[in-house]
C-alpha cells in the first residue's frame, strides 16, 4: 500500500462507519488518551473548544495557547486536564516563546492540532508584512510545527492535524504574489491559497516526518453554524452565501443545514484518535473519513488535485522557509 498520498493517490474513504452527522464524542468512544499531550490552538471557542474538551474527557493533557487568556479561562471553567499559555499567531516571537516554553518543559508531544484561523477579514499584515489569512492559517502552523519538532519526534506516535477548509477550493495557492504585494487583495482568493498552502503542508510535512513516527493530516470540518470565524465577514458576502436574507435576518433553514459544533469537531478528533489512521497520512479528510478527489471546477465535497500536487507541496516548503526565515527538515 502506498505510504505517501502524493498527487492524492489515497484519497478514498475508508469505511470508518462515522457521517457528516456524527460527533467528536461519538467518533473517540473507546479510546483512551491517558498519559498523551496535546496541544489545540484556537482551543477555547467553537470547534477548538469542543476538540479541547473532548479530548481532556478521553484523559489526554491539553495545552491551549491563547492570544485572549481571559476569554480562555471563562471559557474552559470547569474543563479538567487543561493549561492555558499565551500565544498570538500572527506575532512569530509570540509563537517561538510558546514552543520555547513547552520544550523546556521536557514532555513529548502526541497531538499537535492548528484549529486557529480567521476568514473573510480585510487586509491586515503581521509584522513580517505577510498578509494576515495567509500568516495566521498557514504560515503560524508552519512556524510552530517546525519549533515544536523535537517534541513531536520524542512522542514516537505523533499526529499533526491543520483543520482546513473547503474554502480551499477558492482558489490555488499564488507563489508568484502570495501577499498580494502586486494584486489586489480579494478576501475569498487569500482564504483559499491559505487553505490550500495547509493541504499542501499536510502532504510534504508527512511525507518528510513519518519515517519519525509523526503523521500529519488536513480536515475540513464542514460548514458549521455557532463559530467565532464569520466575526467580520461583511453583511453582504453572507448573504451571497445565503446565511442571511435581504433584510439581514438569519435564514432558518440554511442555518438547520449546517453542521452543530460537536459534528464540526469530529473530524479532528476522528484524524487524532483514529486506529484506522495508523499507517495511513497525508491526506484530505471529511465527515470523519479519507475525503474522495474533487477534479471539476466547481465547489463541490471532496478535495481539489492542486491541493495535493507533490510538486508544489516541494517547492511551497521551500519558500515558506524563505517567507519565515525558518529552515525546517525533520532529517536534519
Amino acid at each position: 500500500m502506498e505510504s505517501n498520498n502524493a498527487n492524492g493517490v489515497l484519497q478514498r474513504p475508508i469505511g470508518s462507519g462515522f457521517t457528516a452527522t456524527s460527533t467528536a464524542s461519538e467518533v473517540i468512544r473507546g479510546v483512551s488518551l491517558a498519559g498523551k499531550v496535546a496541544i489545540v490552538t484556537g482551543g477555547y471557542t467553537g470547534i477548538g473548544l469542543e476538540t479541547t474538551k473532548t479530548l481532556a474527557a478521553a484523559g489526554a493533557t491539553v495545552i491551549v495557547p491563547a492570544r485572549s487568556p481571559d476569554k480562555a479561562k471563562k471559557n474552559l471553567a470547569g474543563v479538567a486536564n487543561v493549561a492555558l499559555a499565551e500565544m498570538d499567531l500572527m506575532n512569530p516571537q509570540s509563537i517561538d516563546a510558546f514552543a520555547a516554553t513547552f520544550l523546556a518543559s521536557g514532555r513529548p508531544l502526541h497531538l499537535l492540532i492548528h484549529n486557529a484561523g480567521i476568514m473573510f477579514v480585510p487586509l491586515r499584515r503581521n509584522s513580517r508584512g505577510m498578509e494576515s489569512q495567509l500568516a495566521t492559517n498557514y504560515l503560524a502552523p508552519f512556524q510552530l510545527t517546525a519549533r515544536l519538532w523535537e517534541a513531536l519526534k520524542k512522542a514516537q506516535g505523533a499526529r499533526v492535524i491543520n483543520v482546513s477548509s473547503q474554502g480551499h477550493q477558492f482558489g490555488p495557492f499564488h507563489f508568484d504574489d502570495p501577499n498580494f504585494t502586486h494584486r489586489p487583495y480579494e478576501m475569498l482568493p487569500a482564504y483559499g491559497q491559505s487553505k490550500t498552502a495547509l493541504n499542501l503542508f499536510s502532504l510534504e510535512l508527512d511525507r518528510r516526518a513519518q519515517a519519525f513516527g509523526v503523521r500529519a493530516y488536513a480536515v475540513h470540518p464542514g460548514n458549521v453554524w455557532g463559530t467565532d470565524l464569520l466575526r467580520e465577514a461583511p453583511m453582504d458576502l453572507l448573504q451571497q452565501f445565503g446565511f442571511y436574507d435581504a433584510q439581514g435576518k438569519v435564514v432558518p433553514e440554511v442555518i438547520a443545514s449546517l453542521k452543530t459544533v460537536p459534528q464540526g469537531a469530529a473530524t479532528t478528533v476522528w484524524c487524532a484518535t483514529s486506529p484506522l489512521l495508523n499507517g495511513i497520512g497525508g491526506v484530505y479528510c471529511e465527515d470523519a473519513d479519507i475525503a474522495t478527489l474533487s477534479p471539476g471546477q466547481e465547489m463541490s465535497a471532496g478535495v481539489k488535485p492542486y491541493s495535493l500536487d507533490a510538486a508544489d507541496a516541494k517547492r511551497l516548503w521551500r519558500l515558506t522557509e524563505s517567507l519565515t526565515g525558518i529552515p525546517f527538515d525533520p532529517a536534519g
